[in-house]
Parts: structure tokens; sequence; C-alpha cells
């Protein structure tokens, strides 16, 4: 498995050859620090840890400073970890970077949604609503009824109401890569992808 950490740049157009025009959301990718590398023997558990966009000193703590200067790299404000992912014969404290994915290839692009805090049926889950006429003026937007009475006298679990809307991950698989600019870490991903611009994204090529 391939992959880095990056920035959700924002959503453009993107001509192909053949004069078609698709939309595509612009990632800056990486570069990425390889931060820890964990294996079977010493942690239980193989992972490749990579760190993201440097920050100062000053607005780390101590136990994370002396963690990034084990691999000889200033603090990141990123840091996540990876099963599985291949890294060749890199070592911590190097760079990997948007050369791994070449035009063509499909990705898994991960990122926290928009939060849109406590929403109703309507925004939430799509709900067409309620009836506008006989009478009926204050249920428009309302859920209506949640579960039967006398059996099973209870709400099923997982049903569909109001509640708090976004601010989760999510992600959106298999992504094309139209566009990869090595020289400015750009990788263009054919669609949109989740997060506001900004947004810190993993984006993953499974193989």
């Amino acid at each position: 498995m391939r992959g880095l950490i990056g920035q959700k740049l924002g959503m453009t157009q993107f001509w192909r050859e053949d004069g078609r025009v698709i939309p595509v959301t612009v990632i800056q990718g990486g570069p990425c620090v390889i931060t820890q590398i964990k294996t079977e023997k010493r942690d239980g558990y193989s992972a490749v840890q990579l760190g993201y966009k440097d920050k100062k000193e000053s607005r780390a703590t101590k136990p994370q400073i002396g963690h990034f200067k084990k691999a000889n790299t200033s603090p990141k404000y990123f840091v996540q970890e990876f099963r599985d992912l291949e890294v060749g014969d890199k070592k911590e404290g190097d760079a990997v970077d948007v050369d791994m994915f070449s035009v063509g290839d499909h990705v898994t692009v991960s990122g926290t949604s928009k939060g849109r805090g406590f929403t109703g049926v309507m925004k939430r889950h799509n709900f067409h609503g309620g009836h506008a006429s006989h009478g009926k003026s204050d249920q428009l937007r309302a859920g209506g009824s949640i579960g039967a009475s006398s059996d099973p006298s209870r709400v099923w679990p997982g049903t569909k109401m109001a509640g708090q809307h976004g601010n989760t991950k999510a992600s959106i698989r298999n992504l094309e890569v139209v566009a990869v600019d090595v020289e400015n870490h750009i990788v263009m991903v054919k669609g949109a992808v989740p997060g506001p611009n900004n947004g810190f994204v993993e984006v993953l090529d499974r193989g």
C-alpha cells in the first residue's frame, strides 16, 4: 500500500486531452517525513508513522519534540500511522512525496467532513418533509413516527433522527489521479474529497 498525508487546497477544472472538462480536487501531498517505523518485535505490530507540515518547537510539547528529534526532523502538525505502508529502503527521517503516484492510479482519500452542528432530519438524512396541506402547519420538517407502540415498544438502534451532522472521518474510494506535479508536491484527483479547504487528508493507493 502506498500513501501520504496532504492538505486539500480546493477544487478546480481539468481539461483532458480529448477536450472533456472534469471537476478535480487539488491536494498538496507532502512532502511527508517518516517519523517512526514500528516493528512486530519491538512494538507488537508493524506500521509506518508519517508526519506532515512543520510547526514551531514553541507550539510542541517536550515529549513531542523528543519524539521528532529521534527521527532528526522538526515537530509536525499532523501525524498518522499506516499499516502495510510500502516505504522500500527508506528509514526514519526520510521523505515521501507525490512521485509515488501516477496518472491513472485510483486512490482512497480520507478526511474530516465539515461540521454542520445539530441539524434536523431533512438536512441530515435527506427526508422530504411532511405534507403541507389538510391543516398541517407545525410538523412540516419533522421526522414523523420513530417506532411502534405495543410491539416492539421501543426505538430501534440506528433510527434516522436529528443530531450531530458532519465533523466525522469520511472516505471517498476509487478516485482517479488525473495529474501529478512532483515539483510543487501537487496531486489532482477526479471529484470531491471530504473536508474544508486546507483540511488535512490521507491519500492511499491500496493496490
